[in-house]
């Protein structure tokens, strides 16, 4: 694939031509363009400080799971809500209850299970009795009980068990943040992350998550089986007398705070230009993509596929102190760490990819290979 934007069409290979041209591809095209002022020293060395406790925190107490901390902390840190997919015995209510704990935020597990209803998830209106300050008895009235959404960090467990009309429940909660009762819209409290995890053995009895609610997801992380060290060292540390428990490192107004310095962070053209070529590129009607997105993919990523790769590269651009997004931290080194989580939940194969056992990471890895970065 050629660095010519080749596989978009007219209107944006144009628009990204002159844009190009304009800003000549200078790396510090964003630093130097007075209305994308960066974050300063003092916000970047506080949010690194923070971000480091936060993951030295998690990987004392969840162990052998580095990889899912670091990329659990990337949409955290980016503000986005996280899908969780291993077998179960992994750790990942434990990273969760965790996470809130060294967080000091308000938290809400929800067991999904098929019976249950969209009302056991935002709250309903009851009947309930109140003091008549006009007589000497009480008189009753609609009060609104709120459901388990309304926490700062909430745990869908095995999302996929409950019906599509339950699951639908967390839809204008995860993109809007408010809940919508009878007559009223309530506001969610800030922050409000939803962290879902989803066993990928059982299939029966499970309803697979609608590709709407699929796309709210800013990152798909997958759990990983430990090794022989990391079992040995979680045999040491949970099968005693002793209790790990993580100290606060952060409240939530510092992690408001760190979300937005990481939206401060500047991106060059040239790099948002690359990220739009990867996003097209998962599309197999475009033009001069590679041969095994147009064999083997049915749909690919949306646009909320493109704003996840940017602002998780502003996170880990941060968290490898630098000031400003480099190509690496999509392409190269972040491959596993952006690209993957940020698109392998938005790429939907065909009948012939599902046949010839094809993984959306070997699609995105092909992209990122055959599409060139200047």
């Amino acid at each position: 694939m050629t660095n010519k934007s080749e596989n978009t069409s007219p209107d944006v290979s144009t628009q990204l031509e002159d844009t190009s041209k304009q800003n000549g591809h200078d790396k510090q095209s964003a630093i130097s363009d007075p209305q994308s002022e960066g974050p300063g020293e003092s916000d970047v060395a506080e949010f690194i400080e923070i971000a480091q406790q936060l993951e030295n925190e998690l990987t004392s107490i969840v162990i052998g799971q580095e990889r899912v901390i670091r990329e659990l902390l990337l949409a955290l840190l980016s503000g986005g809500h996280v899908l969780l997919e291993g077998v179960p015995g992994l750790g990942k209510t434990l990273l969760v209850r965790t996470l809130s704990d060294a967080l000091s935020l308000k938290f809400a597990r929800i067991q999904f299970t098929p019976d249950l209803m969209p009302a056991d998830i935002v709250g309903t209106t009851i009947v309930s009795e109140q003091a008549d300050s006009n007589s000497a008895g009480s008189k009753r009235v609609f009060s609104f009980q709120p459901g388990p959404i309304f926490a700062n960090i909430v745990l869908a467990d095995e999302i996929n068990r409950a019906t599509p009309k339950t699951q639908s429940a967390l839809l204008e909660g995860m993109q809007e943040r408010t809940v919508s009762v009878g007559d009223a819209t309530r506001p969610l409290p800030k922050p409000f992350f939803v962290l879902a995890t989803q066993n990928p053995l059982e299939m029966e009895g499970t309803y697979a998550l609608p590709e709407a609610q699929l796309d709210r997801f800013l990152l798909k992380v997958m759990v990983r089986f430990p090794n022989a060290k990391d079992l040995l060292h979680i045999v040491d540390t949970t099968v005693g007398t002793r209790t790990l428990r993580a100290k606060q490192v952060a409240s939530g107004e510092q992690l408001t705070k760190l979300i937005e310095t990481a939206k401060a962070v500047p991106v060059a053209t040239h790099i948002k230009e690359y990220a739009i070529r990867l996003l097209l590129a998962t599309h197999p009607d475009q033009e001069d993509v590679p041969e095994k997105v147009r064999s083997f993919v049915r749909y690919g990523a949306s646009p909320r596929g493109l704003q996840a790769l940017i602002m998780t590269s502003r996170v880990r651009a941060l968290l490898e102190g630098r000031f400003n997004v480099s190509m690496e931290d999509i392409k190269e080194v972040a491959i596993k760490e952006v690209a993957y989580p940020a698109l392998r939940h938005r790429l939907i194969l065909n009948f012939d990819g599902l046949a010839e056992g094809i993984t959306p990471e070997e699609i995105i890895e092909t992209i990122i290979q055959e599409t060139e970065s200047e």
